[in-house]
């Protein structure tokens, strides 16, 4: 059976079956671009959070106990699978999630990517043998799964985020459920399609779709769930955190950011713009890695404006499945309402809108929820759309003085996940690497494109110390077992016997 009927009628994947909501209740998945009816998918509740817990608990041992190179040749049916399946995967992925097919695809590269490396730490797993204090005794560290983990995932990235929790947590032997966002649910669904299709035994791998209280919450309170990856907003991770927190569950937070791109006066302004305008309003602005603020020294500021505007009024804008599209829509009508209000907030606070600042509504673009590329000029370290996260096409322009200044300034919020820095002054760079206390820093590149081999997270509100992808991941899913095996043949007491 596959996640949906003739109808367009989507199913939970739990314990290998494509089920509804136990209460037969759905909700529908609409284009954000035009509004059409994608499918209908299970409003779950309760119920359908205990069947799916208590089939990743059944099949915990079984998938725990298969050696880890056996689950990697899995993941690797899993990338070929996903790269046979890569345009269709990302055309279904424009349509519910509005970003332009040339994202949604590397969307999808994303899964396969994360599903050839985490297969690839199959053969690996490192621990570590280390010398024992005592004769004849070995001494060493291997790694155990946490058990039962849940993955409440975004509507951003809807099929490389569940990728990165998901495959991380399988090659370590956990056991997954997936709760995906109630925006892009069929990216998810289509990703457990390619699980089921490359053998992934049942219940090692189970999708639950439905909101965040009937569904995410009673997950992260589920006392058979060992542990959570969450990525979303600080408000729902805050309460995320509180809630596993009541029962010691290990959690892994990737929340909001305020990214910046600082640009000094020796900037290569042509390749600065390119990163800006990509940073900016690429997948429209609606990364937790999109640069929102420009911090340009003061020599440069004009030119770059000037520069930024005439490329941004140019953008064109209108569905992720025309090739001639470079913006796509925002993901629905409460956000963009919420982006609207932030420009008002800035304009209020004394911020000139240098372009962009209203709904786009020409044409065909009515019919979905579009917005303009933003800019926003004269904006101060301290205004509200200098410091909150938006997520949305908006870019504020903040003018520093100097490098130290800038640094100060992309440091001085409450996120800190991804910066840059734009110089040809190999010693400003230098600095730059060394001061901005962000977990991604880019030189010569814009606040996005991280890659998956190496730790993604960030530092303060950004997270709580964990990362994904890389190895950071796999730090995250297992834990650590000492063994010491005594072959002496008598009773050897450490510390004591020295």
């Amino acid at each position: 059976m596959q996640p949906s009927n003739a109808n367009g009628v989507y199913a939970n994947f739990i314990n290998g079956k494509w089920q509804p909501a136990a209460s037969g209740e759905t909700f529908e998945n609409r284009d954000p671009a035009n509004g059409e009816l994608i499918g209908t998918f299970p409003r779950s509740g309760a119920a359908d959070v205990e069947a799916a817990v208590a089939a990743a608990r059944a099949a915990f041992d079984g998938w725990r106990l298969t050696p880890a190179p056996k689950r990697g040749e899995i993941l690797y049916r899993v990338g070929h699978i996903l790269q046979e399946r890569k345009e269709d995967l990302a055309r279904a992925m424009t349509r519910e999630m509005g970003k332009v097919l040339m994202e949604t695809r590397g969307d999808v590269q994303e899964g396969i990517d994360m599903a050839y490396y985490m297969a690839g730490e199959g053969r690996r797993l490192f621990g570590a043998v280390v010398p024992a204090e005592l004769p004849n005794k070995a001494a060493m560290g291997v790694r155990d799964p946490l058990g039962v983990i849940a993955c409440i995932t975004p509507w951003n990235f809807p099929m490389a985020i569940p990728s990165w929790k998901t495959m991380a947590a399988l090659i370590a032997g956990n056991t997954v459920v997936l709760k995906p966002a109630t925006d892009t649910p069929l990216s998810a669904l289509n990703l457990a399609q390619a699980f089921a299709d490359a053998g992934l035994p049942p219940g090692v791998l189970n999708v639950v779709c439905g909101t965040g209280s009937e569904v995410g919450m009673p997950l992260v309170r589920h006392p058979q769930v060992n542990g959570i990856s969450f990525t979303g907003s600080n408000a729902i991770g805050r309460e995320v955190n509180v809630a596993a927190a009541e029962q010691f569950k290990r959690v892994t937070l990737e929340l909001g950011g305020k990214n910046a791109i600082i640009v000094m006066d020796d900037a290569d302004l042509d390749l600065a713009v390119e990163g800006i305008l990509w940073s900016a309003f690429g997948t429209t602005g609606q990364r937790c890695t999109a640069c929102s603020r420009l911090i340009v020294q003061r020599g440069a500021r004009r030119e770059l404006e000037a520069r930024l505007v005439e490329r941004a009024r140019a953008l064109r804008l209108g569905h992720g499945l025309d090739d001639a599209t470079q913006v796509g829509p925002v993901i629905n009508a409460s956000q963009r309402a919420s982006i609207h209000r932030y420009v008002g907030i800035a304009q209020d606070e004394g911020a000139k809108v240098l372009c962009g600042g209203n709904f786009a509504e020409e044409g065909d673009l009515a019919k979905g929820t579009f917005y303009q590329p933003t800019i926003l000029s004269d904006v101060t370290p301290q205004m509200r759309v200098a410091q909150e996260e938006i997520f949305g096409p908006v870019l504020s322009v903040i003018e520093v003085a100097t490098l130290e200044e800038a640094i100060a300034v992309n440091n001085d919020t409450r996120y800190g996940l991804s910066s840059a820095i734009f110089t040809r002054d190999i010693n400003a760079a230098q600095v730059a690497m060394r001061d901005l206390t962000t977990g991604i820093v880019y030189v010569n590149a814009g606040t996005i494109g991280a890659e998956i081999q190496l730790p993604f997270g960030g530092t303060r509100g950004t997270g709580n110390g964990h990362r994904e992808a890389g190895l950071g991941a796999l730090e995250f899913f297992t834990e650590w077992k000492a063994i010491y095996i005594d072959y002496s043949g008598k009773l050897q007491r450490a510390q004591i016997d020295s």
